[in-house]
């Protein structure tokens, strides 16, 4: 076999999924306005440049180290063989690699961002990078994913402000249990093998059933606290429309997805997911401006 090519920067794109940033990085824009429109605070198109590349640094961190540390788990899945490690198109080393320089343009970004950004950053790499680990002993794992892409709004909220504020927290609670209950319909395509593995995925460990029981019931804590936010903003229509089309793809991904149905899982996991955190995010910063 060929050695892995490490320059074939298209393959790192691909293994970090770059095109899924969309799932956090419309929600870090929301923490954004939210500083320099709706608590006023000035906006600076350098800070926003710093902003969106720390998202990008810390997300192709933790996704890189995460296939670093799943390669083998990868390479035992038919689902994820073919994974750019596990088929050896990028080098674990290569990989490995990659993830700390990342984690290194992350740290040195929040540094020209805030003190307060820079000293936290530290504590938002362990918990992005430690997601990677936690499927193999607690049924937490799901709420870990959720925690790090909900570090998106109040992270880039306090890069603006440098201060803690109700709102931008509220929206990262939203995040959180968007992404765990999302996350957790995402394993049931993988319930066989994460038993064979002893891989502690809710679905895995407490069957299909409860688990979709489960994701519904967060969903709907989530689509509370966007009715919240709402009210809280008073921002008039154009908030609503955009909540009301993130909380309709919510329910249609628990409507379409078939356990035994990878295509309708990826169908609910990428396309909708996507839709929803883009629409909602546009529609919510449109609301601070008109």
């Amino acid at each position: 076999m060929s050695q892995p090519k490490p320059y074939a920067f298209k393959n790192y794109l691909s293994l970090v999924k770059f095109s899924h940033t969309i799932f956090a990085m419309p929600f870090a824009l929301v923490g954004f306005f939210l500083a320099t429109q709706y608590h006023s605070y000035d906006f600076s198109w350098k800070l926003f440049a710093l902003v969106v590349l720390c998202m990008v640094f810390a997300r192709n961190s933790a996704m890189s180290f995460n296939r670093v540390t799943d390669r083998f788990i990868d390479k035992r899945n038919p689902r994820t063989a073919s994974r750019e490690i596990p088929s050896g198109v990028i080098h674990p080393r290569h990989a490995f690699l990659f993830s700390v320089i990342n984690a290194l343009l992350f740290i040195i970004t929040t540094f020209f961002i805030n003190k307060l950004v820079f000293y936290l950053s530290p504590i938002a790499l362990l918990i992005i990078l430690g997601y990677s680990f936690t499927k193999r002993f607690t049924i937490l794992c799901h709420f870990v994913l959720g925690l790090g892409l909900a570090l998106a709004p109040i992270g880039a909220y306090l890069a603006v402000s440098g201060s803690w504020s109700y709102l931008p927290i509220l929206f990262s609670i939203i995040v959180f249990l968007w992404v765990s209950g999302f996350d957790i319909l995402y394993s049931l395509q993988d319930v066989e093998f994460d038993k064979e593995e002893a891989l502690r995925s809710i679905p895995a460990v407490f069957g299909t059933i409860k688990a979709r029981v489960l994701s519904a019931m967060i969903h709907s804590a989530a689509t509370f606290i966007v009715v919240k936010a709402g009210i809280l903003m008073d921002t008039g229509y154009l908030y609503w429309i955009g909540a009301l089309i993130f909380i309709l793809l919510l329910i249609a991904q628990h409507i379409i997805i078939k356990p035994n149905s990878a295509h309708r899982i990826n169908l609910a996991f990428a396309t909708l997911n996507s839709i929803a955190s883009l629409v909602y995010a546009i529609f919510i910063i449109l609301s601070l401006y008109y």
